[in-house]
Formats: structure tokens, C-alpha cells, sequence
């Protein structure tokens, strides 16, 4: 069970706690509450004291928050919107998702698949607001920022994350007509070891690629890169640009095949599909309009809107 505050008093602390420090003032955020600066200060050192630590350094100027207290405002921040949700879904009686929903999703596959299809979502449901960051990162559960997240590869749940898969992607070779004209097609996975391969780069190292051997096993392939690149959209540009090969999820290079602007190459190396799931908190309670979300897309994946 999570822990309520133990009294009015406290819940009122937090309120005064959270105006002063969007206010950066004990006096403005006095004359917003209309009672007086003592009772905020004395208001806020209650807290501080309940807490066992300061949350602001005082100065006779002004206040700066310290960091616990940064830590703080940001956990009171989340509480006080999912309260802020829940007061207006009863107030207007809404049937429709609202509140500000934030989502990282890998840059490229973000950008022109997911984009599209949550702002249809927002241009259906009016109160809904969405805080969207790309992110090709390996999701770290120890520092989650995010109320949902896409993610290519196999995850499973853990304590601290929960991951539901919404289909299967296939990791396809690419290249544009421009480079096989002047550098070839290779014939087989040696030959591709001598090509410019444009590799995404990840934690200070490129990421292998998954491909099929003779043996009809999927191992990682390693070549030496060409190029090495951090963003997935980037990594395409330099593609179509006729800068090299890449392997990248069939969904997201369909367009630019249908365009005539890339090729699909070695197709008896596509490996096994990989997953794309979406994934949340364990920890954190899921919002009705979380679940919305949740629900919408695993709809449209049974619909094969992702593949």
C-alpha cells in the first residue's frame, strides 16, 4: 500500500512546499496562497523537519532549492498532477483520456510511424497532452522518466519494468541504388564485411547486427564500420545518400523501397523477427489515460499497424 500523508497538515505543507518552489519566493507564493510569509515558512520547515532534511537554501535575498529538495518537488510535482487528473475526470465526468502523458521512443520509428498515429490520438481526445522524447538508449530502470516507452528486441518484465509486446519487427539489409552502381551488391556475408557498413552508435561503441548464417542460426555480425552514428533518422539519410548499408527494421525503410530510393539486399541473411513492445513502471500506478494509450496501441498492432 502506498503512504498517505498522515494529516491535512501535511498534504497543506506540500501544496505551500510546492508553490514556493515554482515561485523561488516565500513572499510570492504567500501573496498566491493569501496567507502570510511566516505561515509558509513556518509551513515548510515542518516538512523539512517531518522530511529529517532541508529542501531549500535560505539566503536573506532569496531561496534556491537543494538538491533533495529538487528530487522532492519533482516526486510532489507527478502526485499532484495524477490528483489534478483524477479531480477533473470527475468533475466533467470525462469518458476521454486527459492529462499529460510522456513517451520515449527510438528516434527513426518514432518520428515516422508512432508520431502519426498519438497526434491522431490527441486530435481525437482534446485533453490529452503528450511529452514526447527520441531515444535510442537501452532503458535503464533505475533512471525512468518516461510514463510509457517503445523499444525494439526481446524484453521481458522485471521489477521494475513491465514490457507488452505489440509485434514483430524484421531486421532487413539496405542499401540505395546510387552505392550498389558504383560499389556492387555483395554476394553473401564475407563479401559484406568489405562494404561501407553505417553502423549505429551506442554507449561509445558500434551495435552489431543480427544476421542468418549457412547454418540458418542468427548470430552477431561485427564488421569493421564505415560510418558510426548515433540517430536512427540520420543513419537512413546517409543511406538514401548512398553512403553505405544499414540494418534496420523492414517497417521504417518500406517507404523509401516503394520510392526507389533503397534496395533490400541479402534477403537469406534476414535474421529471426525481433519484438517492439511497449513498456512502463512497475512502480508507478497506471493512469487511465497510460491504460488509453496501452489499449490503443495494442489495438492497431492486432491490426498490423506497425509491421
Amino acid at each position: 500500500m502506498i503512504p498517505l500523508p498522515t494529516s491535512i497538515e501535511s498534504f497543506r505543507n506540500i501544496v505551500h512546499f510546492v508553490t514556493a518552489a515554482n515561485a523561488q519566493s516565500f513572499t510570492d507564493a504567500a501573496e498566491q496562497l493569501g496567507i502570510s510569509k511566516s505561515a509558509i515558512g513556518k509551513s515548510i520547515s515542518l516538512l523539512e523537519q517531518n522530511l529529517g532534511t532541508a529542501l531549500f537554501h535560505r539566503t536573506t535575498r532569496k531561496i534556491s532549492l537543494t538538491t533533495e529538495g529538487e528530487a522532492y518537488l519533482a516526486s510532489c510535482l507527478i502526485a499532484l498532477e495524477t490528483l489534478q487528473v483524477a479531480e477533473n475526470t470527475l468533475r466533467s465526468k470525462l469518458t476521454e483520456p486527459c492529462g499529460t502523458i510522456r513517451i520515449d521512443m527510438p528516434a527513426a520509428f518514432g518520428r515516422s510511424v508512432m508520431m502519426p498515429i498519438l497526434l491522431d490520438m490527441a486530435e481525437r481526445f482534446p485533453h490529452l497532452r503528450l511529452t514526447i522524447t527520441f531515444n535510442d538508449k537501452v532503458i535503464d530502470p533505475l533512471d525512468i522518466g518516461f510514463d510509457l516507452a517503445i523499444r525494439f528486441g526481446a524484453l521481458k518484465d522485471s521489477a521494475d519494468l513491465v514490457a507488452k509486446k505489440l509485434n514483430e519487427q524484421h531486421l532487413v539489409l539496405c542499401a540505395s541504388p546510387d552505392y550498389l552502381a558504383r560499389y556492387g551488391a555483395p554476394l553473401g556475408m564475407e563479401e559484406l564485411r568489405q562494404h561501407r557498413c553505417i553502423m549505429a552508435w551506442r554507449g561509445g561503441s558500434p551495435l552489431s547486427w543480427l544476421l542468418k548464417n549457412a547454418n540458418q542460426q542468427d548470430i552477431r555480425f561485427n564488421p569493421t564500420p564505415f560510418h558510426q552514428i548515433s540517430d536512427g533518422d540520420a543513419m537512413v539519410d546517409a543511406c538514401v545518400a548512398g553512403a553505405g548499408i544499414i540494418q534496420f527494421p523492414e517497417s521504417l525503410l518500406r517507404p523509401y523501397v516503394a520510392r526507389g530510393e533503397l534496395v533490400f539486399i541479402l534477403p537469406e541473411l534476414t535474421p529471426e523477427p525481433s519484438e517492439l513492445s511497449i513498456i512502463w513502471p512497475r512502480s508507478r500506478h497506471l493512469l487511465p489515460s497510460v491504460r488509453f494509450i496501452v489499449d490503443e496501441l495494442i489495438t492497431l498492432s492486432k491490426q498490423n499497424a506497425f509491421g
